[in-house]
């Protein structure tokens, strides 16, 4: 609670989303969002919420209406997304504020091999259906996923996990210097940032100018 409420408490929060992961999926943090900072949230559900994502799976999914089918191609793959959103409010969903449910399932299918991933997620919000339809909710959610695929990038290609730089301002700054060659990679053009720094490190440098280059 300490940490979550300290990184958000200096900000005006008024009528703002807050997303985050499952980690983060706590009763008092919801309370304090609503209650303190007049917040709305969009939290994943999932098994370090027990009763609440065995509560929110037992719902009837399969009668919900209010749906939102999204598809894209990149990346080397394609995605469909199904957004389904279900009101809760009287089908005793014991979670602060909760109002709406949300089931999201999302198909990759990767061009290159044909294999198809599935993948099911769960979301809580306190916004009525007239404030976040199924169509918000996914730009919500796909937003939060760019976030985090950029955290997964920081781990992955940089290894920032394995770090050992821990004290000071210095897991900061290196965070910072990390996003920022994730930026110039992809303003570069790089879409693969593993690909791009391995031809980088190739090729760092251009080629050296001889004296013939100048007047």
């Amino acid at each position: 609670m300490t940490g979550f409420t300290t990184l958000l408490a200096p900000f005006d929060l008024t009528g703002t989303v807050v997303t985050a992961d499952a980690l983060h999926t706590q009763r008092e943090h919801t309370k304090w969002l609503v209650d303190v900072k007049n917040a709305h949230y969009l939290m994943v559900v999932k098994g370090n919420q027990p009763n609440l994502h065995t509560a929110i799976k037992a719902l009837p999914w399969k009668e919900v209406t209010a749906r939102r089918y999204d598809r894209e191609r990149g990346h080397g793959r394609r995605e469909t997304r199904s957004i389904r959103t279900l009101t809760v409010t009287g089908l005793g969903l014991d979670f602060p504020h909760a109002v709406q449910a949300v089931k999201i399932l999302r198909h990759r299918t990767d061009l290159k091999t044909g294999k198809v991933t599935h993948q099911t997620l769960y979301t809580i919000t306190d916004m009525t259906s007239s404030q976040a339809s199924p169509q918000l909710i996914g730009r919500i959610a796909r937003a939060q996923w760019g976030i985090e695929a950029v955290h997964h990038i920081r781990d992955t290609t940089f290894t920032e996990d394995a770090s050992k730089i821990r004290t000071g301002h210095g897991p900061e700054n290196m965070a910072t210097l990390r996003n920022l060659a994730i930026n110039t990679l992809r303003d570069a053009g790089h879409r693969n940032i593993a690909a791009g720094l391995r031809e980088l490190s190739y090729t760092p440098f251009p080629p050296h100018s001889t004296s013939s280059d100048y007047p």
